[in-house]
């Protein structure tokens, strides 16, 4: 177990932690929260060894193997796959052991000890998944929404939000004790994020996780540790517990707060009162140490809740914009534009909350994009209705932001270039109280952007928007850089906006809260979604499911094709035909039975023999044919399921 006993952390001069104690049992998936600036990434430094304890007693069992998503981007030309494979670190060592112990043997074939070795080192290498390690890291990328054909792109083809995907990826790969996951979900759409979820509550270890998304620490966790006041909490429960927990605890420490209140000053209206009378002085003495030895009752802190409000739009046309027979997708230098969407039919009417659904890659960033002016209709006609202002919050929007300028420079440029149109004061001292309103108060407004988290560059972009005053807001992931409290805010300032919403989120608490129906955009069409977010999840996992089949069988290579259906002019021809198609496949089926039993066979005996004194040149070469069994036998079971799958698919017709 993890235990913590009277722990002192500091990061640099502040305290962080002071005298804090908790324990984490083994296989306890916990969540991990606190307001930003609490010291979360501060105890996950401390759980990696990377910092140690300023006081106190920390302990984590030394046998323990420990997984974390590395923070740094991966630069390599590996294969997805193979960067991923190399998560697994029992295999990598297995497979440099087994280097080693080749070369030992080639350099002594007589050595006995040095051929027991090698025959060892192959069995320990097959014993930790050599044979499915390919196929276990692909499930793993093809789950976090890569495609087939991505699989053995180089790491360094992908952008940075994909190759943080593929750290994820090698984190999950390596077989671990203890697994620590510091924001998971920030560059996840909804489909990988559903299917992160199915993997980690299967997972057997011990799980300590930071995340601002509360339905992913509901689906995940089942102890929450919350940092306040220098101080670990252990609450058992989700998030969801934690908050009615939490919510009960405060109010009963209110409580006797206010009661103990109320004796202190009965007991000092009593001192003030008689302590001058000798008659009463014994007593009221007793009262004075009475109010010595009382343990205060600590108040409740206040903490600083953050919220905004979208102001009333100048006008709301109805309908806001109307799509008809449009086509959506890129238009590429020297090469015909790349069609993502088709026979888009839609309206956009004043007041709609709209959540847009789809797996990832289907196009619904391309759908905002081409409703936010930033690319344009490759077919077809977006109409917008008169005096329509669109406040787009795009996910590669903190990327725009300038790093060398203030807030307050951006506000004051964005002012110039909106002129008055916007019907808002654009003096500085405006400005200024504006961007107050948005926590950025002080000399924050002079900080310039670029040495500013990534929550306080969301939160100026909201600011800048909101100042706008949009009668139409396009919301492009808008939550991925934001703590709970503002998540909580811009729910809260969402569900108060007067105009019309469409958003794209892998947040299901805020698309639950603020969306009244929802698009599906996939296969290269956009329509209505009839089911709710459960219903959603339930699509997501079998579009999963789906697509790794898909892997599963482009990557077997079968000698012989799934035929295509036959015309059909009449049903027992048909018959005949895929009976006739599928003798070969029964023939080979029935081959490849015998020689897995065989193999099968051979293999058997080979390991009782390495169970028996031999020498050592007849031990290397044992385990060498062991290895070569362990791969055929591999082998010859993937063709025996392609060659079933394609003899049910004809018998089924």
């Amino acid at each position: 177990m993890i235990t913590l006993r009277n722990v002192i952390l500091r990061r640099s001069a502040k305290v962080l932690l002071n005298g804090a104690s908790v324990t984490i049992n083994p296989g306890e998936k916990v969540g991990l929260v606190g307001r930003n600036g609490a010291g979360k990434s501060t105890l996950f430094a401390l759980f990696n060894g990377t910092l140690h304890e300023d006081g106190g007693d920390f302990s984590v069992p030394q046998a323990w193997r420990l997984a974390q998503v590395a923070q740094n981007m991966p630069e390599t030309d590996e294969s997805a796959s193979d960067f991923v494979v190399g998560g697994d670190t029992r295999l990598v060592e297995l497979r440099d052991a087994l280097a080693r112990a080749e070369a030992q043997h080639e350099a002594e074939p007589d050595d006995a000890e040095i051929g027991m070795a090698l025959a060892h080192a192959y069995t320990d290498l097959h014993d930790a998944g050599e044979h499915d390690a390919l196929p276990r890291a692909q499930a793993l990328i093809l789950g976090l929404g890569f495609k087939v054909h991505e699989l053995d792109q180089p790491v360094n083809s992908f952008s940075g939000g994909w190759r943080m995907r593929l750290q994820l990826a090698r984190a999950l790969m390596c077989p671990s004790d203890l697994l620590l996951l510091d924001e998971p979900t920030n560059h996840l759409d909804l489909d990988a994020l559903v299917w992160l979820e199915s993997w980690l509550q299967r997972y057997a270890g011990t799980m300590i996780v930071i995340s601002h998304d509360r339905e992913f620490l509901d689906a995940v966790t089942d102890v929450t540790l919350h940092i306040v006041h220098e101080q670990l909490t252990r609450y058992g429960g989700n998030y969801s517990a934690f908050e009615t927990l939490r919510a009960q605890q405060l109010e009963l420490q209110q409580a006797a707060f206010a009661k103990q209140q109320d004796k202190i000053a009965h007991l000092q209206k009593f001192i003030d009162r008689f302590k001058a009378k000798a008659s009463k002085a014994k007593q009221a003495q007793s009262r004075v140490k009475a109010l010595e030895r009382m343990e205060r009752v600590a108040p409740l802190l206040a903490e600083a809740d953050f919220s905004f409000e979208f102001k009333e739009p100048g006008n709301i046309p109805n309908p806001m914009l109307t799509i008809g027979d449009a086509s959506f997708g890129y238009r590429l230098d020297d090469a015909p534009p790349k069609t993502i969407l088709t026979g888009v039919n839609r309206s956009v009417l004043a007041g709609q909350r709209i959540g847009i659904l789809g797996a990832n890659g289907q196009g619904k960033s391309t759908l905002v994009k081409t409703v936010a002016r930033e690319m344009g209709a490759l077919a077809g006609a977006v109409t917008e209705g008169k005096g329509l202002n669109i406040g787009y919050f795009a996910q590669q929007e903190l990327d725009v932001l300038r790093p060398q300028d203030t807030p307050l420079e951006h506000m004051v440029r964005m002012a110039r270039e909106l002129g008055s149109s916007t019907r808002e004061r654009t003096g500085e001292q405006d400005l200024r109280g504006f961007l107050g309103s948005f926590n950025f108060s002080g000399d924050m407004v002079k900080q310039p952007v670029g040495t500013m988290s990534g929550g306080e560059k969301a939160r100026l972009v909201l600011a800048m928007m909101v100042w706008q005053r949009p009668n139409l807001l396009l919301l492009d992931e808008p939550t991925n850089h934001l703590d709970l409290a503002t998540r909580e805010a811009l729910a809260v300032a969402l569900n108060e906006f007067e105009g019309t919403l469409m958003l794209v989120s892998h947040d299901r608490a805020l698309l639950r809260s603020v969306c009244d129906e929802f698009w599906l955009v996939g296969r290269g069409r956009v329509g209505d979604f009839d089911g709710d977010l459960d219903d959603y999840q339930r699509y997501l996992l079998e579009e999963a499911k789906r697509v790794r089949e898909e892997a599963r069988l482009a990557s077997r290579e079968p000698e012989i094709a799934t035929p295509p259906a036959a015309p059909t002019p009449a049903a027992a021809p048909d018959r005949q035909q895929r009976s006739s198609q599928a003798k070969p496949l029964k023939r080979e089926l029935q081959q490849v039975d015998e020689r897995l039993a065989a193999a099968g066979a051979e293999k058997s005996s080979l390991e009782a023999r390495l169970n028996a004194p031999l020498p050592a040149a007849e031990i290397a070469e044992a385990g060498r044919r062991l290895k070569a069994l362990n791969d055929e036998i591999g082998q010859l079971e993937e063709r025996w399921l392609a060659l079933s799958d394609q003899i049910e698919a004809l018998a089924v017709g």
